[in-house]
């Protein structure tokens, strides 16, 4: 059994008409689907790099913000690690739906689509010298994440950022949806295990659970698992079983 531990000193999440930490509760309690397209505001950006973010990456960059409370000079300097298991895809897609017409890709929106484009705008707005990084793996997107952010704490770091964030699938990639996908991001600002902590284990498993259209997606899932403060979930995705859980 492998495992790492870890405590939230902070967190935040943001999804269209769910942006209130009671709305969220309420969500955790008798979660429904998440709809809409209205974006956050993310203040705190700079316009001019605000501007070259779409919906997805606001979402991100909103929680992340949030997370780390503004520009306080304590928490500039924090690795961030940026995890989406689609990342912008619905930008991708119009990029190559261009190249099939033969028509001129536009250079921003290409820049944009790469999976760590928001990462990217993040460190330069917050003159962010610390490591970042983007990541992506399947269903098991955020237990890497968290994975790599422990290891991170591991090697010195006093905290790591870690941001989730995915949105809907373009309709032409729906007959291969494994859950239902909805647009939101959250943030939690990991620190070494404390009181209150989170311990993720994994093993091999001989079988992984068969997916449905309608349940949620992973990122989902695992923060219904914080913020009702659960005290297990147990996820058997890919051949791994991961198990988290808490303990005082």
């Amino acid at each position: 059994m492998n495992k790492v531990e870890f405590s939230v000193a902070a967190h935040a999440a943001w999804a269209p008409n769910l942006v209130t930490n009671q709305e969220w509760t309420d969500w955790a309690k008798s979660p429904f689907v998440i709809e809409g397209n209205n974006e956050p505001g993310v203040s705190e950006m700079p316009s001019m790099l605000r501007r070259r973010a779409g919906f997805l990456g606001k979402m991100a960059l909103e929680v992340a913000y949030q997370c780390l409370g503004g520009s306080e000079n304590d928490l500039r300097d924090t690795p961030t690690i940026f995890c989406s298991r689609h990342g912008d895809v619905s930008r991708a897609l119009e990029q190559l739906i261009n190249v099939v017409k033969n028509e001129p890709l536009s250079p921003t929106n290409f820049g944009l689509t790469v999976h760590n484009a928001t990462a990217g705008l993040f460190s330069i707005a917050r003159k962010n010298q610390a490591n970042h990084l983007a990541l992506s793996a399947g269903q098991c997107t955020i237990e890497h994440g968290v994975i790599e952010a422990c290891s991170l704490l591991a090697d010195g770091a006093a905290r790591v950022l870690l941001v989730s964030y995915d949105n809907c699938l373009p309709a032409l990639f729906s007959p291969y949806e494994d859950c239902k996908e909805q647009p939101h991001a959250w943030a939690w600002l990991m620190v070494p295990a404390e009181k209150n902590a989170i311990q993720l284990s994994w093993k091999h498993a001989e079988s992984a659970a068969l997916a449905t259209q309608d349940a949620l997606p992973a990122s989902l899932t695992i923060l219904k698992f914080y913020l009702r403060e659960d005290p297990l979930l147990e996820r058997n995705i890919e051949r791994r079983h991961w198990c988290w859980s808490r303990y005082v």
